[in-house]
């Protein structure tokens, strides 16, 4: 019987490591302390709130913040925007789809396939030049792409996908 416990505890040894580090397993969401800005729902693994992720604007902050400075449409010169690096937001709730449906407060539509994510390195940016945006400055949310980096990006295509007041994300 000695013999059998050490040969499991040996295996959990070996076994447990493989499977944290793969992300089988993930850290819970705390539930939000302050008003949630941000609700994430659809195919997510990872929730605090019913079958959804709930955000508070600490939360977002402690995810860690990006900087992207760009030129854009919607703002004269270069703009610094700083925000939660949406690769890493989607892999936090464990998201499992190839797009995203984000919904404004104005209930404005956009799909943004996941692939842009990583690829162009996307934020929902919740400050602009240093401050947080409020809603009426399209705040308290906005998806931005660093339009600088790729002509690619500077065309009605990503600047569609660039929605503000975002409310809701939800994964397909």
């Amino acid at each position: 019987m000695e013999k059998c416990n050490e040969t499991r505890s040996t295996l959990f040894c070996l076994i447990v490591p493989f499977v944290w580090l793969s992300g089988a397993v993930a850290e819970p969401l705390a539930k939000p302390t302050g008003k949630p800005i941000l609700v994430i729902s659809g195919n997510i693994s990872n929730t605090n709130v019913g079958d959804t992720a709930q955000f508070d604007r600490d939360m977002l902050e402690a995810i860690g913040l990006v900087t992207v400075e760009t030129a854009n449409p919607w703002y004269d010169g270069r703009v610094r925007f700083e925000g939660v690096s949406m690769d890493k937001l989607m892999t936090l709730v464990g998201a499992k789809g190839t797009k995203v449906t984000a919904v404004a407060l104005n209930d404005y539509v956009s799909t943004v396939p996941m692939e842009d994510f990583k690829k162009f390195n996307v934020i929902l940016a919740m400050k602009r030049d240093g401050n947080y945006m409020p809603v009426r400055d399209k705040g308290p949310l906005f998806i931005i792409y660093p339009y600088d980096s790729d002509p690619q990006l500077q065309s009605q295509t990503y600047y569609t996908r660039s929605a503000w007041q975002v409310a809701k994300l939800t994964v397909e």
